[in-house]
């Protein structure tokens, strides 16, 4: 093929790539500033390398986690299963949120079908709640696996159907479940399309379990993920994962229905939030927004609409993850949302990508959403 063939051939490829309609319609996203600094409490450290990992190969994204009184934990993966682990570390199956497949786990397109479970916790009358990203909110029976559906993604809320349950948290005062949809164009699956997009299409809700009606508490939110009450239950923290930013929302006192920013222009992009042993707010950062060489990526591209849509019509979702650092990182927050402290392990030798730090019994539990084991630290250093 001559020069001039091959010009017009690579000339006709771009512009049939550049009318290839994109999958999202993002807009420019103004950035607060770099990412702070890591000296103080956000100092660099080795603290997270001195776990170890349990269930290599057999527990595949154990994403968050919950326990009961006789010391379980219970946690989800990505072929939709929950599983109960023992203070032996014995591993027991409770059950398949969807249908039970071959091909469950192997790839994200069997997910709506197999079920991915994401929130869990256990509610005052020993039943586990789980936020299903595709099968909607249920409660499971924890020692037979018997299932029943609360609410499902097609009823949604207020005529607008879920696509990415979430968040979970459940009230030991009323019982209300506090959960969110992250988004309502996006699954799971698809979960890096809802964050090149940056839309503010996520919602907070509370579902009463003695009625089974729910409602909306905050919309328009960027990529709500999780949440957690404060220790007298007088406001909810939230993630809004997109934008690396925390929301106070107030459910008592004179501020009640109302929402307030804790904490923005965060290290990463912040998950789950956990309450400490020692009452504070810990936090799993799912990426970190620096490199050791170049800007992160995500903020490299946040204010470029054109070039997120070329992004996403031409690199598939798989290949993302080679732009993310491999670094782990939990920050540890007070009451106001301060950062007292942080836990790194920056050559991911233990772990990386944390999305839920979870303490029971004196050890931390460190979930991810994709990775093929279950990080523990049996100590906490403070």
């Amino acid at each position: 093929m001559g020069k001039r063939a091959f010009s017009a051939a690579l000339l006709a490829v771009a512009a049939g790539v550049y009318l290839l309609p994109s999958p999202i319609d993002p807009k420019p996203h103004v950035l607060k500033g770099p990412p702070p600094a890591l000296e103080g409490p956000l100092a660099v450290n080795t603290r997270l390398q001195k776990g170890r990992r349990l269930f290599t190969g057999k527990l595949h994204g154990p994403e968050s986690f919950t326990a009961d009184r006789e010391g379980n934990v219970y946690t989800g993966t990505v072929d939709g299963k929950l599983w109960r682990i023992a203070p032996d570390d014995s591993l027991t199956f409770i059950t398949q949120m969807g249908q039970d497949l071959p091909e469950c786990g192997s790839s994200t397109d069997h997910e709506p079908v197999c079920g991915r479970p994401h929130g869990v916790r256990m509610d005052r009358h020993g039943q586990l709640i789980v936020a299903d990203s595709y099968l909607g909110l249920h409660s499971v029976n924890p020692k037979t696996g018997e299932k029943t559906l609360l609410l499902s993604n097609s009823e949604g809320a207020e005529g607008t159907p879920f696509a990415f349950l979430n968040g979970l948290e459940i009230s030991a005062q009323t019982g209300t479940i506090y959960f969110t949809d992250s988004s309502s164009r996006w699954g799971r699956r698809h979960v890096k399309l809802e964050v090149i997009e940056l839309n503010s299409l996520g919602r907070l809700l509370a579902y009463d379990p003695q009625s089974g009606g729910v409602q909306v508490l905050l919309d328009s939110l960027y990529m709500p993920n999780g949440i957690v009450l404060s220790p007298d239950e007088d406001f909810l923290l939230l993630a809004e994962t997109s934008i690396g930013r925390l929301l106070r929302y107030w459910l008592k006192g004179p501020k009640a229905g109302t929402k307030e920013v804790v904490l923005d222009n965060m290290i990463g992009y912040p998950d789950n939030i956990r309450l400490s042993d020692h009452a504070t707010f810990l936090v799993g950062i799912t990426t970190t927004r620096f490199w050791k060489v170049l800007p992160p990526f995500l903020d490299m591209i946040a204010p470029y609409p054109a070039v997120k849509r070329f992004l996403a019509k031409v690199i598939p979702l798989s290949w993302y993850n080679a732009l993310l650092p491999r670094y782990a990182l939990v920050l540890e927050l007070g009451y106001d949302g301060e950062v007292v402290g942080s836990l790194h392990d920056p050559d991911g030798s233990l772990t990386w990508a944390i999305s839920d730090v979870f303490q029971h019994r004196g050890r931390t539990y460190l979930g991810s959403t994709d990775l093929p084991f279950l990080p523990v630290l049996e100590e906490w250093e403070d």
